[in-house]
């Protein structure tokens, strides 16, 4: 396949280059630097020297937070962006597969969040990546995928294991919310399942939920992730409450699909990849 991706700098974006370089894809990644996805006319001008058979959008304004400050910014990337994207890959005949994310869900539902369950973001982020989807819906009807997916980690930047092994080196106690409750999903599974899921004779056309297996709260994965380094820092459990953020998370987002979604590894298994990487990078 001659393959295209957006944000080709960033943890997914790297899995995904990688994975699609092994397994013999032509490849043009495309960093922030080298395509801004707000800007209408340089996604129209890449896409079509690109020769896309597939354009992977993994760019997007992920600061969560920062949205809260800077929406119109968020949403130019992840709304408008998004758009532009599947607006050219369409125009060249190429399928787009839009990374989306769990922030699209209110976090009330209670039980396991499938493709059909209604939306309902709670912050500006959330918001901007619903608008993402709508836009690549409209500007590709019928040649797109959008791949909801949660709790991203990976060695190719920062992510909440590392910020975890980070702090625990520094510190003797933890505090981390044990009242949000999800799906973390190792990116080099997740780039694995996107590139299989763009190999199909057909592609799946809508919304998919690919994310890691099991379910856990940020305070479970935090002791996971302490554990499994071998670090001797005590974790302990806190309310979203007791450390507010300027966005709200939804308090259960947990993703599951009733469609024919690519079923990825235990959240576990991720880790322990993650933390094989992160170690042959620094024995390195």
């Amino acid at each position: 396949m001659h393959v295209v991706i957006t944000g080709a700098a960033g943890m997914l974006g790297q899995d995904l280059a990688a994975a699609a370089k092994s397994a013999g894809h032509d490849v043009l990644a495309l960093s922030r630097a080298e395509l801004d996805i707000s800007d209408r006319a340089a996604v129209e001008h890449a896409l079509n020297a690109g020769r896309a058979d597939v354009v992977f959008n993994c760019a997007a304004w992920t600061d969560v937070d920062g949205a809260e400050s800077s929406p119109a910014q968020a949403l130019a990337v992840n709304g408008t962006g998004a758009g532009n994207v599947a607006r050219a890959a369409a125009a060249v005949g190429a399928w787009t597969i839009h990374v989306s994310s769990d922030y699209v869900f209110d976090g009330t539902k209670g039980s396991p969040y499938v493709e059909s369950d209604a939306v309902g973001p709670l912050s500006s982020y959330g918001r901007s990546k619903l608008a993402g989807e709508r836009e690549v819906a409209t500007e590709a009807p019928e040649r797109h995928t959008i791949v909801r997916s949660s709790w991203l980690f990976g060695a190719g930047g920062p992510c909440f294991p590392a910020t975890i092994l980070r702090l625990a080196t520094d510190r003797d106690e933890l505090k981390v919310v044990e009242d949000q409750i999800g799906c973390p999903t190792f990116t080099g599974h997740l780039a694995q399942a996107l590139l299989d899921l763009a190999a199909r004779q057909s592609p799946p056309a809508g919304i998919l939920h690919v994310a890691g297996g099991g379910i856990c709260s940020w305070y479970e994965f935090a002791r996971e992730i302490v554990a499994v380094a071998g670090v001797s820092c005590e974790v302990r459990t806190c309310t979203t409450a007791e450390m507010p953020r300027p966005a709200t998370r939804p308090a259960y987002s947990v993703l599951r699909s009733e469609r024919n979604a690519p079923v990825l590894p235990e959240w576990q298994r991720g880790l322990a990849e993650y933390m094989a990487l992160t170690r042959a990078v620094s024995a390195g």
